[in-house]
């Protein structure tokens, strides 16, 4: 049986190492997209913003501007975001996403239906619930982290 501290160590090493496989198998998913990209119209379409900056993107996604802008500029020369200098601030750029896209992803929400349900396969209610609160949980922790590395002077940007 495994202490407290073995499990965490578990858990600790089992979600990096997920992460890395749930990107693999999410860009199998779409030979148009990649799971980053999915992420990122997913982050624009949940936030509330219909047109939100680079810099507010990347704070949720938990990467830098640029890394986001990266991105956006790959989805942007497909046709499924489009990038403009804000009217305010010519320093800002602002995502939105296109026609196209809602359209694209209105046609493949079988398919990301289907990838949860076979990803959450044997879940009920009370597991669901458990990983839920415990994700939340670690997210709080995470941001309680990165604030005092924020106040000691260290960054804490990854590279998406």
């Amino acid at each position: 049986m495994l202490n407290q501290e073995e499990k965490e160590a578990y858990i600790f090493a089992t979600m990096l190492t997920l992460a890395n496989r749930l990107q693999i198998v999410g860009d199998k998913l779409d030979k148009n997209i990649t799971l980053k990209q999915w992420l990122l119209i997913a982050i624009i379409l949940k936030n509330g913003n219909p047109s939100p900056t680079l810099g507010e993107v990347a704070a949720i996604f938990g990467c830098s501007r640029q890394n986001i802008k990266k991105l956006a500029s790959i989805l942007e020369k497909q046709g499924f975001v489009t990038l403009k200098r804000d009217e305010k601030d010519a320093r800002v750029v602002r995502v939105q996403l296109t026609s196209k896209c809602h359209a694209y992803f209105k046609e493949r929400e079988n398919l990301e239906s289907e990838f949860i349900q076979d990803l959450f396969h044997h879940f009920d209610g009370k597991l669901t619930d458990g990983l839920f609160y415990g994700i939340q949980q670690l997210a709080d922790n995470l941001g309680r982290i990165e604030e005092k590395y924020r106040e000691q002077g260290k960054k804490c940007e990854n590279s998406c």
